[in-house]
């Protein structure tokens, strides 16, 4: 069987997706705050990477893992509802771009199997 990386379109459209994705997060003020002080040509390159990785992908993510990565946003006050609101402009985006919905709700579970990791719980 294909991984989801291929069945959504491989390189080409994660990248499409990771593009989409955060011009969405920087107009929504549920979370646009987390990303004020970020580097988001790192932030995209970084999350293009680990979506590959997460997706099924070839693994070339160097990052730090979800609870590294997240420590300082969880001291800032990152909680639950911005990692709904972020599955969701998730979902929004993959929908948008014509992804089933079967592999929308595999994405969905991806990231919520990260949130206790992201959330350092």
């Amino acid at each position: 069987m294909s991984s989801l990386y291929e069945r959504i379109g491989g390189e080409a459209a994660v990248d499409a997706a990771v593009d989409v994705f955060y011009r969405k997060v920087l107009m929504d003020d549920r979370v646009n705050g987390f990303f004020d002080d970020v580097d988001m040509d790192k932030q995209i390159a970084k999350q293009k990477g680990f979506l590959t990785m997460a997706f099924g992908g070839p693994n070339n993510y160097t990052g730090k893992d979800m609870r590294e990565g997240h420590k300082h946003l969880v001291a800032r006050g990152l909680n639950d509802s911005h990692v709904d609101a972020i599955v969701e402009l998730l979902g929004e985006t993959l929908k948008e771009l014509g992804v089933a919905d079967a592999d929308i709700q595999e994405v969905a579970n991806i990231a919520n199997g990260a949130r206790d990791d992201v959330l350092n719980r």
